[in-house]
């Protein structure tokens, strides 16, 4: 499960977003990447390394180190989110093509892509291989959505039919099924609105709406990928144009408190809850992330640049998870 969303605010600056639900455990932690950083891919242990310095969410295990979200220094941003189901991974690589395991695709495009047109260019060079994880114990099937400082978002999807590149003209998206079967799916809410809706006359019987909010009664309230996709999109874009960063962060992170999940409310095959364990997002402009986990509501924040330094080394940051603080009012 997770959600994800872009959001352009008045000056231009674009920020990338998503929740992380999941229900197996895991220790996200902030890492920075310096230029130039050489890594072992987890397919066949190749040298690779990073054209761009990158500020995202990790983790690692051993020698092996995948990001579950991030930004490199171009403005180029990206995340993984589940595809149970759908995702199909290469057996071996096509011949001429690089090729790059797939929990290692998202660390290898914020490695190398500048923009989403690099993106769509570089996907055509690479065989997607499918490669256990220390968290799942399996190839976990994911999809990717990038976005970059323009605004443009792609969604990219590997399954039986092939590796397909989609125009994301929403800027949304959660989970299974594909992109364009979700896109198709939002025209069921078309008649979704902000404004109040009127009163309807059956035969003798006047119907009015119970107060306000009648005009979104359509909308879904579920938390299955289709429902908090068609969520999200709605809210994303009926939110009024934020002016400010501040104000940016903020409507982005009331977007997703609709589409976050609670523990207890859905519960794995596993016996396991599944609930959203971060919530970031991400300025494309200043590389700046913004975060809460599900213990700790506080946002809190951290720069790529004010962490950066050349050298030979990931920079750890430390985990997302931070003691509460409650700030006591008193009288003044």
């Amino acid at each position: 499960m997770c959600t994800s969303i872009t959001l352009l605010n008045a000056q231009g600056e674009n920020f990338f977003g998503r929740t992380m639900d999941f229900s197996y455990d895991i220790e996200p932690e902030l890492y920075v990447l310096p230029r130039n950083y050489v890594w072992n891919g987890a397919y066949g242990s190749q040298r690779m390394h990073n054209l761009y310095a990158i500020l995202g969410v990790g983790q690692e295990d051993g020698p092996l180190f995948a990001f579950y979200d991030g930004v490199n220094e171009k403005g180029f941003a990206a995340a993984s989110l589940y595809f149970a189901g759908y995702a199909a991974y290469e057996a071996k690589p096509m011949p001429g093509k690089i090729p790059v395991a797939s929990m290692d695709f998202l660390h290898y495009l914020l490695a190398n892509c500048a923009s989403v047109e690099d993106l769509e260019k570089l996907v055509a060079q690479v065989s997607i291989i499918g490669v256990p994880d220390p968290i799942t114990n399996t190839a976990a099937p994911l999809h990717w959505i990038a976005t970059d400082r323009s605004g443009k978002s792609v969604v990219v999807e590997r399954t039986e039919q092939g590796t397909r590149v989609y125009p994301n003209p929403i800027g949304v998206m959660a989970n299974s099924p594909e992109f364009p079967w979700h896109m198709t799916n939002l025209k069921t809410y078309a008649q979704v609105s902000p404004r109040q809706a009127t009163e309807n006359q059956w035969g003798n019987l006047t119907l009015k709406p119970f107060g306000q909010g009648a005009g979104t009664s359509l909308l879904p309230g579920g938390y299955t990928s289709p429902e908090r996709f068609a969520r999200a999109a709605y809210l994303k874009t009926h939110l009024p144009v934020p002016q400010t960063k501040e104000e940016t962060v903020m409507s982005c992170f009331h977007v997703m408190e609709s589409v976050s999940i609670p523990k207890g409310a859905v519960i794995s095959n596993r016996e396991t809850f599944d609930y959203t364990r971060y919530t970031v997002f991400l300025n494309t402009k200043t590389c700046e992330y913004y975060f809460k986990t599900y213990e700790n509501s506080q946002i809190h924040t951290a720069s790529l640049w004010e962490n950066y330094r050349d050298g030979e080394s990931r920079i750890r940051l430390g985990r997302l998870s931070r003691p509460v603080q409650f700030e006591k009012v008193t009288v003044v």
